[in-house]
């Protein structure tokens, strides 16, 4: 069987990234940009920081900054028609996951109208045609949405989160530049980084991993331990530590799959409106331990990653526990709650949170297999910190 890696056709990375926006979109031949993007980062001028380009250099633009946490079909249809009225032929997606993956639903509907309904993208659509070019430029330094197959949307009528997965909606370009995330609040870098490594490590262990995504999440693990601490402390090595880190796991995790964290964190959202990124931090090192003995050497591999010494030392057990502590440390350090039970998760949904788990399509690529009761004692135990 053969492996496929999907890949952006151009990534920009490091300081000053931002400022490539201008030769591409000349060199691409765009003439109109339809700027997706949330009112706070309008607010805090951090889209100020891209329409300054735009503006020095004359090139035209609209506003769209409708989207919200977990976006809804309804947003996405509102972008649909935004993009339409402001008869543009691009978009730049400015922000986290939520932006990138509105974008991603604008784009792909555009050119492929018969799926207008939004919700008849969920999994892998027969789309035929590529998504309206995207510039995505990453203001998190955690989804990785910006080179990403994948996006997520909220049916709220159903109170459920759906997963799109397409090669179609891939952004042209990813601009990853830390100085557009310095303005992102300890809260806010803690949890988008400890969602870059629940997507590093649930990638390195999911059903569909292989050598090449491997070697990425590995790497990408090694980041994060390294600089998520610094990151939230806003230093800049540390943002950009980060940023590089959240970037290489969405490489792989892309084109391999995660697995049940993810599975059990969207109903959250869906639910409660929870943050994605604190949803999978929360429920990360319980969904390790659950996993942990159908995992091979790979807690090995994972324990030294996160900075564990003399693992090489250790029996199975062992380092199983050490990457497990390792990673419950990093949580703890940079301000995670611990349990489901501190977040508003109310004990009378988590069966019906288990359901709807057990219908994610991240699910199935859990090394261990799941099931409704399985998934609901690890809710429950992640609920109640034991």
């Amino acid at each position: 069987m053969a492996n496929r890696f999907i890949l952006n056709e151009t990534s920009y990375h490091g300081h000053g990234a931002v400022n490539e926006l201008v030769p591409e979109v000349k060199s691409r031949g765009f003439k109109k940009a339809l700027i997706v993007t949330d009112a706070d980062l309008v607010k805090f001028k951090v889209v100020k920081k891209v329409t300054d380009i735009l503006d020095k250099n004359k090139m035209s633009y609209e506003i769209f900054d409708k989207v919200k946490a977990n976006p809804s079909v309804e947003i996405v249809q509102e972008g649909v028609k935004a993009f339409k009225k402001a008869k543009a032929d691009y978009m730049i997606a400015i922000g986290g996951g939520s932006p990138q993956d509105t974008a991603k639903g604008i784009g792909i509907i555009i050119n492929n109208p018969e799926f207008a309904d939004v919700v008849s993208l969920e999994g892998v659509a027969p789309t035929k045609n590529k998504s309206v070019p995207v510039i995505a430029i990453a203001t998190t330094a955690g989804t990785a949405a910006e080179t990403t197959i994948n996006y997520v949307i909220t049916d709220e009528k159903k109170r459920r989160k759906f997963v799109c997965v397409d090669p179609h909606d891939i952004p042209v370009v990813a601009i990853v530049d830390p100085d557009m995330m310095s303005s992102m609040p300890k809260g806010l870098t803690a949890a988008t980084g400890m969602d870059a490594l629940t997507h590093a490590i649930e990638g390195y262990t999911t059903l569909g991993a292989w050598e090449l995504a491997d070697t990425l999440n590995l790497k990408a693990i090694e980041l994060i331990a390294k600089n998520l601490r610094k990151a939230v402390e806003n230093d800049p090595d540390g943002r950009e530590g980060m940023a590089l880190g959240q970037y290489v796991t969405g490489m792989a995790f892309s084109n391999v799959g995660l697995g049940v964290v993810h599975g059990m964190a969207h109903p959250l959202s869906a639910f409660y409106d929870t943050p994605h990124g604190v949803a999978n931090a929360v429920l990360l090192p319980y969904v390790m331990e659950f996993n942990a003995p159908y995992t091979g050497t790979k807690f090995r591999d994972i324990a030294k990653a996160m900075g564990v010494k003399k693992v090489d030392e250790m029996k199975q057990a062992e380092y199983r526990e050490a990457a497990i502590k390792a990673v419950k440390k990093l949580s703890k350090d940079v301000g995670i709650p611990k349990t489901l039970k501190e977040i508003g998760v109310k004990k009378e949904d988590l069966e019906a949170l288990a359901e709807a788990a057990m219908a994610d399509v991240c699910t199935g690529g859990n090394p261990r297999p799941c099931s409704k009761e399985l998934v609901l004692e690890v809710y429950k135990k992640a609920f109640n910190g034991k």
